[in-house]
């Protein structure tokens, strides 16, 4: 028994300093983390909750129950986020299917111009699609000119150039993700549909797209949550008339220097966004969607 005693607090001791070894190897990484992610969004929620008097208060927050314009803020944040993730997934699923029966060559040079566009700056982009979308933009001169309608078409400063723009900017966030995950199924599996009777078009809804949902779904939801905080490209494509929770943040600071008011808007565009992550991992296997799982 005491030999056993022995060997029993002889692996304790060694468990106890393993530990000690792993987080004196972790701490760099977790100090990191306490400074550039713990620290501000604790003062960001700190800074919240203190009123124009500088004392401790609940107005931020009580002035977006209130107002009904925080409110169609929020829910524009949100349809834009949407729209745009489904005109993503419209256009960047064939897209990544495509790419997906070429040859490697072929494939590789497509995936080139998918991440063309990060090479140039966001504001730039942008700034393009302005220029494009004008009323005396080329898009407008060259449809008339090719009677496809008579007069220019409002297609900027609006939701139409918004989600024009947002499209452009996060498709590619989409057909990676589920690019990667289409060139990992084997192609067995449709040989294997094709030699049970399947046609090709049953084998792809049957096989081929269930084992592909987890890299759509990985890119719809970055996607979303990467269109919730974006502040650039509505800014400018929508003229001021399509007003996102994050512009409506730059304006409480740079117009009315209210960092109580942005602070509160802040958490609670956080809050949203964590809890969306919560609810897609209770109808989604986010593991397996980000790779993690077996």
């Amino acid at each position: 028994m005491a030999v056993t005693d022995m060997n029993a607090a002889g692996l304790r001791r060694d468990e106890r300093l393993e530990r000690l070894r792993l987080f004196g190897l972790a701490s760099p990484a977790l100090l990191l983390v306490l400074v550039i992610l713990v620290i501000p969004v604790g003062w960001l929620f700190y800074v919240s909750f203190i009123g124009a008097d500088g004392s401790f208060s609940l107005e931020n927050y009580e002035r977006m129950i209130k107002r009904k314009s925080y409110a169609r803020i929020f829910w524009t944040t949100f349809q834009v986020s949407l729209l745009t993730t489904g005109l993503c997934v419209l256009i960047g699923y064939p897209l990544a299917y495509f790419m997906s029966q070429l040859p490697r060559k072929l494939a590789n040079l497509c995936m080139i111009t998918v991440l063309l566009p990060f090479w140039t700056s966001l504001l730039v982009r942008t700034y393009a699609w302005l220029v494009l979308l004008q009323k005396n933009g080329l898009v407008n001169n060259w449809a008339i000119s090719l009677g496809l309608w008579d007069e220019p078409l409002k297609l900027v400063h609006n939701l139409n150039g918004t989600l024009i723009g947002m499209v452009h900017i996060m498709l590619p966030f989409l057909i990676l993700p589920t690019y990667g995950a289409m060139t990992a199924i084997d192609r067995d599996y449709l040989k294997a549909a094709s030699n049970l009777g399947a046609s090709p078009r049953r084998a792809f809804w049957t096989v081929f797209l269930p084992l592909s949902t987890p890299g759509l779904f990985a890119g719809a939801l970055m996607v979303f949550i990467l269109c919730l905080g974006f502040f650039v490209t509505p800014a400018v494509l929508g003229g001021g008339k399509v007003i996102l929770v994050s512009m409506k943040i730059v304006s409480n600071i740079e117009l009315f220097v209210n960092w109580g008011a942005a602070s509160a808007l802040g958490v609670v565009l956080m809050v949203l966004t964590v809890t969306v992550l919560w609810v897609a991992s209770r109808f989604l296997n986010l593991d397996r969607m980000t790779g993690g799982g077996h």
